[in-house]
Formats: C-alpha cells, sequence, structure tokens
C-alpha cells in the first residue's frame, strides 16, 4: 500500500487478527483441558459410586459373584442390574481379568474393542489410573479412570469407568466454531475501526500537506501552517515546517534584493561603458584589430546588458514591484509589429518566417510592453535554434474566451526530459543551448515569458520532440478587465 492510512489501517487488521487468533486458541486449550478435567472428575465419581455400590452390596449380602450357564464368573443379577443406571462405559473386571460386567454402552462394541477395554482394566499400564485409548477398529477414542476394588471380596479386581473423548472435544471445537464465525465479523469492524482511527489520526498531516504543497515558489513562502495547540509530533512538525519557512523567505527575499540591487547598480556603468564603446568605434583611423576588438567588446556589453535587465525585471516580479500597465489593444498589430524583427533575424539565420493572423481584430486588455517582449522572446528563440533550411510559424487565434498566440518551429527541439525545467531561471538544456556556443544566451528569456503569461492570467505551454521541432502556445484570457493589475 502506497498510503501511511492504507499501512496503518492493514498493520493493524493483522494486529488484531494475529490478537485474535492467538486468544481463541488460549481459549480453544484452556477449554479442552477443563472439558478433560471435568471428565475425570466426572469417571471418578462413577468409579467411585460403583466401587461404593460393590461394597454395601458385599457387606449385605457377602458373595456377589456367580456363574452363568457357561460357568462364566458375572455379577448377580439384581447388582447387574443395579449398576445399568451409571452412564457412559463401565467394566467390572475379576482378580484373574476375567470381565464380570459390562455396561450397555461397553455391550454395543465389538468383541475386539470389549477386550481392549478387559485389557487396560485387567492390567494398567505402569500402575496409571487415567488414560486415552484409541478402540480399534475405527472405534472411538475412550478417556477412562480405573479404579481397583479392595472392598467387594476377594473376587473382585479393577473398575473402568469410560467415556467418548469426543464430548470433551465437542465444548472446545463448538468454541472455536463460533471464533470462526465471529473472527471475519469482528476483522471488518476492526479494519472499519483501523481505517477511522488512522484517518483521524492522520488527517492533520494531510492538512499540513496540502498546505505545503500549495507554497509553489519563493513568493508564497510567506504563509505558515496552524500549529495545534498540543506540542505533540504533529505540533512540533509544524512548527519545524514553520521554523524552516521563515529561513527560506529570509533566504528567498535577501537573494531577491541582492539581484535587484546588484542588477540596478550594474546599468549605469554597463551604460557608461556602452556609450565610451560606441564613441571610440567612431573615432577615425583605428586600426582594424582595433575595431574587431571594440565591436565584440560591444556585442558583449549588450549580451550583459540584456541579462542585467532580465535579471532586474524577474526581481521586481518577485517583489511585485513590476505592476502591469493594461490597455485595450488589438494583438494583431502587435504581431505585425514583431514581423518586422522575426523576419530580419530568420532571414540572417537562414529560415523562412510564416505569421498567420485572423481577419477580425483581436482586442485584449494588456499590458502592451510586456506582450512585445513575450512575442520578441518566442520569435528569437525559436530562429535561434532552427537549422539553416528551416522554419518557424507564428499563429495568432481565439475560441472559447480565449487567445491564442503559438510559435512553432522545425528546430534541434528539446529532450523530454528536460521539458519540465525549460521555464526554470538559468536552465540549458543541452550543449547546443550553452552560453558560450553557437547559440549564447542567459536561460532567462523563456522564465520571463511564463511570468507575463501568468501576471495576465494566461499560461505558457511547450511540445516538442528532439529533431522535429518545438511548439510554444501562449493562452490569454480574452475578457481579462482593463483595471487589474
Amino acid at each position: 500500500m502506497r498510503t501511511l492510512r492504507g499501512r496503518l489501517t492493514a498493520w493493524y487488521s493483522v494486529a488484531l487478527a494475529l490478537t485474535l487468533a492467538a486468544f481463541a486458541a488460549v481459549l480453544y486449550v484452556d477449554r479442552r483441558s477443563a472439558s478433560y478435567q471435568e471428565l475425570d472428575q466426572r469417571l471418578r465419581s462413577e468409579a467411585a459410586l460403583t466401587a461404593a455400590t460393590l461394597a454395601e452390596s458385599y457387606r449385605a449380602r457377602g458373595a456377589l459373584v456367580r456363574a452363568d450357564t457357561a460357568k462364566r464368573p458375572v455379577l448377580i443379577p439384581d447388582l447387574a442390574t443395579l449398576l445399568e443406571v451409571v452412564p457412559d462405559y463401565l467394566v467390572i473386571t475379576a482378580r484373574d481379568g476375567s470381565l464380570l460386567f459390562a455396561s450397555s454402552d461397553a455391550r454395543a462394541l465389538t468383541f475386539q474393542q470389549v477386550e481392549q477395554l478387559r485389557r487396560v482394566a485387567s492390567a494398567p499400564l505402569s500402575g496409571r489410573t487415567t488414560g486415552t485409548l484409541r478402540l480399534d477398529p475405527d472405534g472411538p477414542n475412550i478417556h477412562y479412570v480405573v479404579r481397583y476394588v479392595t472392598e467387594a471380596g476377594p473376587q473382585f479386581g479393577v473398575i473402568l469407568s469410560g467415556v467418548n473423548s469426543r464430548l470433551a472435544a465437542l465444548g472446545a471445537e463448538q468454541l472455536l466454531a463460533t471464533f470462526a464465525l465471529v473472527l471475519p465479523l469482528g476483522l471488518v469492524v476492526g479494519v472499519l475501526t483501523g481505517s477511522w482511527i488512522s484517518r483521524r489520526a492522520l488527517g492533520a498531516v494531510d492538512q499540513i500537506i496540502t498546505e505545503v504543497r500549495e507554497i509553489s515558489d519563493g513568493r508564497s513562502l510567506h504563509r505558515r501552517l496552524v500549529e495545534p495547540r498540543v506540542k505533540d509530533e504533529l505540533g512540533r512538525l509544524a512548527e519545524t515546517l514553520n521554523q524552516m519557512m521563515m529561513r527560506l523567505e529570509r533566504s528567498f527575499v535577501a537573494l531577491r534584493r541582492f539581484t535587484a540591487d546588484a542588477s540596478h547598480e550594474l546599468k549605469t556603468p554597463l551604460t557608461v561603458l556602452r556609450a565610451g564603446v560606441e564613441r571610440a568605434i567612431t573615432t577615425p583611423h583605428l586600426p582594424q584589430e582595433t575595431l574587431v576588438t571594440l565591436e565584440e567588446t560591444l556585442q558583449e556589453i549588450k549580451h550583459m546588458t540584456e541579462l542585467v535587465d532580465a535579471l532586474l525585471t524577474l526581481a521586481r516580479a518577485d517583489e511585485g514591484l513590476a505592476p502591469l500597465h493594461r490597455e485595450a489593444v488589438d494583438l494583431r498589430g502587435m504581431v505585425e509589429e514583431a514581423r518586422e524583427t522575426g523576419e530580419l533575424l530568420a532571414e540572417q539565420a537562414g529560415v523562412t518566417m510564416e505569421i498567420a493572423t485572423p481577419p477580425e481584430p483581436l482586442v485584449v486588455s494588456v499590458d502592451a510592453t510586456r506582450i512585445r517582449e513575450l512575442i520578441l522572446n518566442l520569435l528569437t528563440n525559436a530562429v535561434k535554434y532552427t537549422p539553416v533550411g528551416g522554419s518557424v510559424r507564428m499563429q495568432l487565434g481565439s475560441g472559447n474566451g480565449t487567445v491564442t498566440l503559438s510559435v512553432a518551429d522545425t528546430g534541434i527541439g528539446i529532450a523530454p526530459g528536460d521539458l519540465p525545467h525549460i521555464f526554470d531561471r538559468f536552465w540549458r538544456a543541452d550543449s547546443a543551448r550553452t552560453r558560450t556556443g553557437e547559440r549564447p544566451g542567459a536561460g532567462l528569456g523563456l522564465a520571463i515569458c511564463k511570468w507575463i503569461a501568468e501576471a495576465h492570467g494566461g499560461r505558457i505551454e511547450v511540445v516538442s520532440r528532439p529533431g522535429r521541432g518545438t511548439t510554444f502556445t501562449v493562452t490569454l484570457p480574452s475578457d481579462t478587465p482593463a483595471g487589474h493589475s
């Protein structure tokens, strides 16, 4: 089971089942032992009663044994009739081991089985007075008690009183059968109870998981978990998570402040440096080597300026200091404005550019500057990662209350393992996307595109196949209020 709640319920159910099974086993053994003790007591009482009857009759009548028609010794008839009332198996033997009396239950046995009882009665093993005997063939198990007769004259030897041991096991087996019927019901109740207990116990954990999951980025680290009054394990967990989020929030705030301050402080020297290099390039009669060096320097300054501007934009966005200045804009005009830049970049890269817009106006309340930046970033990326002879297509459309802008290329594509990170800051998918390779960049353009789309209440998605191309799709709500920022 994948959930802790399921595992707790399963463990609780298994523990309950083992406990009930152990309790049933102990109760079964105890009940069986008690039943045998009751049988022993009953058989001893029957044997004692029989011995007392023989002794009393001997004192009153004298000899109690006579010969039957076959010249075999047997009890006198009236005494035999009196002993017929004794239940179960009753066998009385003479001093020489011959059979003097057998009760009705004993007489119902086969001759071989009666002989087994007689042999036990005439020669108890090692002086044992109790035991269990299996009567063959296919006879019952007889639990018996042997008592020597000493006060009924010299002719009597032993009294054997026995009973079917099935009676002793019957009560225990009935108890076990009852447990077998009750156990499934107990397990069902146990599973439901365990599930309820685990749900109650882990409800706070689910709440903590939900609240922590909602803290999806550095901008929501100001949120805190509700700490229960009882400082148990869950209370300490919530307190520890709050302390961790407090430290993370401080770290993120310090990092944003440093990024914003550093970016702001770098803008002025970069501007001065750029102006100086541009002025130096216009100096007449410069050597060719010096001119090439200055142009390379100017290019790197431009890249550095773009990086600083991107960092400053994202830092202000994280701090909530980058409001949108919305106005009603026809997106077709913005796409047409980007066409010139896109076609120029495509021509330089040897790539064909195609732009499709609908005939009807698409007026949406947006920040024109930010949307223009988003479009140019996507076009620049598409051209940059499309080889010579490839194509880039940008299409604008609407439907279902949304406006969609898609930029598709036939470039190198993005590996599936890199797609989840494509909008992360400074993420570069592979060697083809390094800052020092043929396609340099800072890895911040797509992060800015994602922020712009989400700031307008929309989203940006990407679909890509390595070697086949990539498609970025921006979806914006077409009915965004103009006053929202």
